[in-house]
């Protein structure tokens, strides 16, 4: 079976949500202080951190869903307070981002949508969107995973989930989810 760009995608959502939830079951143990505590990186907290990762999710979303206010939505957002919370509501966009790939067809990823950067509306591929939001997330996740081993938290594994020959590695988070290996590589709406 070859690749498909439309496949990998759809991969790389499920593999967005695999590493949250193995992160965020990582950091359960995490005190209130300790997930708000000042650290080195780009933003100051793991909290912080967290949270702008999940408000850009939102934003990218609503740009691929064409929504009118996804700015309005980006202000709107309210960072979670306690890890917990955080968790649940990544765990609800990861589970959106899935659908949606998985109703993508390939042709869409050439459309274009708008971003509403207020004042600075660029048009941008779909395709171009999605590779930026995996991206993004990718990074400030390495920067969580690098802010854990100034706790008492061993920073957890977050490479496992795009290598066919590393099942093994994931057996438990795929069991966690109610997923198998079909599940994550052969994804097809």
């Amino acid at each position: 079976m070859t690749l498909t760009l439309i496949a990998q995608l759809r991969t790389q959502a499920r593999a967005n949500r695999l590493i949250n939830h193995r992160l965020h079951e990582a950091m359960a143990p995490l005190s209130e202080a300790d997930f708000h505590a000042p650290r080195v990186s780009f933003f100051p907290s793991l909290a912080e951190t967290l949270n702008h990762v999940l408000l850009v999710d939102r934003y990218y979303l609503a740009a691929l869903r064409e929504e009118a206010d996804m700015l309005a939505q980006a202000e709107r957002f309210r960072p979670a307070a306690m890890l917990a919370e955080l968790a649940a509501r990544q765990r609800a966009f990861d589970e959106e981002l899935i659908a949606w790939c998985d109703a993508l067809a390939e042709p869409r990823l050439a459309a274009e949508v708008v971003i509403d950067r207020g004042e600075w509306k660029p048009r941008e591929q779909v395709g171009h969107i999605l590779t930026h939001l995996f991206m993004h997330q990718h990074h400030h996740r390495g920067q969580v995973h690098a802010m854990l081993a100034g706790t008492s938290i061993k920073p957890p594994q977050l490479d496992e989930f795009l290598l066919p020959s590393d099942a093994r590695f994931r057996t438990i988070d795929l069991a966690q989810l109610g997923w198998g290996e079909s599940t994550l590589f052969q994804p097809h709406a």
